[in-house]
Formats: C-alpha cells, structure tokens, sequence
C-alpha cells in the first residue's frame, strides 16, 4: 500500500509541477497583455489630448473667421453706402433728356455711327454733326463737373480704401478658414485613429482577461494538488512510522525470544557467552 500511495504522490507531483509551470506561463502572458494594453491606453490618450488641440485650434480659427467676416462685411457696408453716395451725386449732373455719362457717350457714339454710314441731305448731316458737337460739349462740360467734385472724389477714394480693406480681411478669413479646415481634418483623423488604437487595446484587455482568468485557475488547481500532496505525506509519514513500530516490536520479541531462550541455559548451568550475557540485559532478565 505504501509503495502504491508513493506511486500516486509521485504522478500527483508531477501533474503539480505541470500546472504550475502552466500558471506561471499564463501570468507572463497575461503580463505581456497588460502591458501592451497600457501601452496602447497611453497612446489613445495622447491621440485624444492631440485632437482636442486641433479641434480647441479650430474654434479658435473659426473665431478669427468669424471675427474677419464681420469687419469684412461692415467695411463693404460702409463702401455699399459711399458708392450710393456717389451715384447720388453723379445723378444731380445728368444731362437734358435725362442722360447719364455712360448713357450720352453710348448717344454719342450711335449718331457719329450714322453719320459715317448713312447718306443724309448735307442740311441733315450739317445738323447731325452739330448736334454730335454740342453732345460732346455737354460731355465733357459734366465729366469735367464730375471729376472736379470733391465730394464724389472722396467719396470714391474713400470707398476704394475701404474696398482694400475690406478684401484684406477677406484673405485673412480665407486664410483662417483653410487652417480651420486642416486642423478639423486633423483632429478628425486623431479621433479616427484613437478609435482604432482604443480598439486594439480593448482586444488587449480581453485577452489579459483570458489569460489571468486561466492562470488563476491552474494556481486553483495547483494550490489543490499541493493540499492532496500535504494529505499524501501525512499519510506516508503515518504508514512508514508504524511500518517502522512494527518492525520494532517484532524486533523486540525476537530478542526477548532469544533472550529466554539463553536465559533458560543459563538456569541449567551452561556457560554463556559475552554476546548472550548482554542479550539477557537488553532484555532485563538479568
């Protein structure tokens, strides 16, 4: 039976062994996954901390367009009003028969056409190309009123200005705009990527999971069979010291067998040896 139980202990041990190389094993692993799980948790953050700088970069961008459109769109009011202005004035100055500039040059032009392809009376052509002249008079006289009105002139210089202005701080929206427009693409791809990389670490997550999970069970199974092999030696230690009793007893009535035995001769006046006088001592018969 001992020999048996010892045969089951060693197997036992063994299989001990087994599992606990096991445990050790899934723990490494499950360490190599928390690892990398932290590692990629580190790089979702700083993906997330470098698209919430693009996107707090954006608004800020999208506030300067904002800004820019504004000034924009007041200037050009302010220009929209002087150029209303002007016309105001160049309206006082129309002509006879209601005329403006543009409208007496484009009259002008049309009559001087006729005259050089129509065939006219030399009365009619004598009076079309009075009439060309006092036209052109009338011409000059009203650009020369025009340009000499200090009013209208400042008024267009003024509205010219303000039109520079104004288109600077068009570039300077369309500048922001576009710069808005790459940080947003940017933050978007960070974000892209963060979901990704945050996925990755999800995966990393379970499989550390896995591996813990396994690991503890084979510590559960191990720290079992390491109970079983305590009970084991308890039982072995029991049997082999009452193996060892018993050797002991029988042993001890041998000897005490043996002892009698010469003790008998010694009642009978046999010599005894050395060897048998110790014996009968061992044995308190003498």
């Amino acid at each position: 039976m001992l020999k048996e139980l010892q045969e089951k202990k060693a197997l036992l041990k063994k299989e001990a062994d087994a599992s606990k190389l096991e445990r050790n094993r899934l723990n490494a692993e499950a360490s190599q996954f928390a690892t990398r799980r932290d590692e990629l948790n580190t790089k979702t953050r700083t993906l997330i901390d470098s698209a919430q700088q693009s996107k707090d970069k954006r608004d800020e961008f999208n506030k300067l367009v904002s800004e820019n459109k504004e000034k924009r769109d007041s200037i050009n009011d302010q220009a929209n009003n002087l150029l209303a202005k002007a016309d105001q004035i160049k309206r006082k100055f129309r002509v006879a028969g209601g005329l403006s500039l543009s409208e007496l040059k484009r009259e002008i032009d049309h009559l001087e056409f006729r005259q050089q392809t129509e065939v006219v009376s030399t009365e009619k052509e004598r009076e079309l190309v009075d009439h060309i002249a006092h036209l052109w008079e009338e011409y000059r006289k009203k650009r020369a009123e025009l340009e000499n009105n200090t009013e209208l002139k400042e008024a267009l210089e003024k509205a010219h200005q303000l039109r520079e202005e104004a288109s600077e701080f068009h570039k300077q929206l369309t500048d922001s705009a576009d710069r808005a427009q790459e940080c947003h693409e940017k933050m978007l791809k960070c974000f892209k990527e963060a979901d990704n990389v945050r996925a990755e670490a999800d995966s990393a997550h379970k499989e550390f999971v896995r591996a813990q999970e396994s690991a503890d069970e084979q510590h559960q199974k191990y720290i079992k069979m390491e109970k079983e092999l305590r009970d084991y030696d308890k039982i072995i230690s029991s049997l082999k010291k009452r193996s060892k009793e018993d050797r002991e007893s029988r042993e001890r009535g041998d000897v005490l067998k043996r002892a009698e035995e010469v003790y008998a001769l010694f009642k009978d006046g046999q010599k005894l040896e050395t060897d048998d006088l110790l014996l009968l001592q061992r044995s308190g018969l003498l």
